[in-house]
């Protein structure tokens, strides 16, 4: 080989040695700022990082404690698990899949107001709890209990019902003014028009005013009647006061409505001297509403009332009708919650 082609095949053999160092040197470089390396500042305890192909990074599920009532003991559970089976206990099955999803923001908006961890107020029966699994707070029910009172040909179309109203919703509650709404009332059946907040619970709150709420006269507790004797109605009033008010013969002459709210309910009663809220005399009688009145007889006296539960907040037969009407679960819960906004938690 002449000297000449010797030189030339070394300088071509450095110049592929040089060549593949450099290709390596920069493989073995860290991604450039704006690559999906997530930095170690923002790795900690609270925060769970899913990197998706779409690099989205998602929030660790919220869990809530709940004191289950019947055991006496605290359940922790998934925020979305706990709202299934508060809406499969507090909202007909049957009901409309967009009543369904109003139910389920609702539900979700109040169990945030009482999350301890969120800031929120948590329950009275136990310390340790965010919220408990009766009408104090919610009524829930699991899966397993839920599914074993409903129908066996029914169960699992009602529960696929109920996942597809609160997986729909994921994550979504009731705002005003940029604050999670802290009074997420709902009650059953309304009298055709539902309470102030500031008649029933003395309390104003400006998303809790007196709305329409038509067509609810086919819910089966739309009406009610108790019936008392005299002597019956003059004990339990007595036994609520320290100290005897009526006698059975004065009954009559001593128990006088004395004001109404906007929706008809009673606002306050008289009773002998002693002037109660409907909302006190409705507790002491157990009626299902305030919105009664009160019928004299010769041998008994009659209560009738219209409606059921407390009358503040949304409706849940009227959710029902205005979603069979067409209206969806925003439209049913920005008219029950005047001026809220529907949005994701922080």
């Amino acid at each position: 080989m002449r000297t000449e082609d010797v030189f030339l095949f070394v300088k071509r053999f450095l110049i592929f040695i040089l060549a593949s160092i450099v290709f390596i040197v920069i493989l073995s470089l860290p991604l450039a700022k704006g690559g999906n390396k997530l930095p170690q500042d923002k790795l900690n305890n609270n925060i769970t990082y899913n990197m998706k192909p779409d690099n989205i990074v998602t929030i660790k599920e919220i869990k809530v404690k709940v004191y289950r009532d019947k055991t006496k003991k605290i359940e922790e559970m998934s925020l979305e698990d706990y709202i299934k089976g508060v809406v499969a206990s507090e909202m007909p099955a049957e009901f409309h899949i967009e009543a369904l999803k109003a139910q389920a923001v609702a539900a979700r908006t109040y169990a945030v107001t009482h999350i301890k961890s969120l800031g929120g107020s948590g329950c009275s029966k136990d310390k340790n709890a965010d919220i408990c699994d009766t009408v104090h707070c919610q009524a829930f029910m699991d899966k397993g209990d839920r599914m074993s009172a409903w129908p066996k040909d029914k169960g699992n179309y009602y529960w696929s019902k109920i996942e597809e109203a609160v997986n729909s919703t994921k994550g979504q509650v009731l705002k005003y003014n940029e604050e999670v709404v802290k009074g997420a009332y709902y009650f059953a059946i309304s009298s055709g028009k539902t309470e102030d907040v500031k008649d029933v619970f003395s309390t104003s709150l400006p998303y809790l005013k007196s709305v329409e709420s038509p067509g609810e006269e086919i819910a089966p507790k739309y009406k009610s009647t108790s019936i008392y004797s005299y002597s019956k109605l003059t004990s339990i009033i007595n036994e609520y006061f320290d100290k005897s008010i009526v006698s059975s013969s004065s009954l009559k002459t001593n128990i006088k409505i004395k004001s109404k709210t906007e929706a008809g309910g009673v606002k306050e009663i008289q009773i002998g001297s002693r002037t109660l809220k409907g909302s006190q005399f409705r507790s002491m009688l157990g009626l299902n509403s305030t919105n009664f009145v009160i019928s004299f007889g010769k041998k008994d006296i009659q209560i009738v009332c219209t409606g059921y539960g407390h009358g503040v907040g949304m409706s849940q037969w009227g959710a029902n009708v205005y979603a069979k009407g067409g209206k969806s679960y925003n439209e049913i819960l920005t008219h029950y919650y005047q001026g809220v906004k529907i949005e994701q938690i922080n």
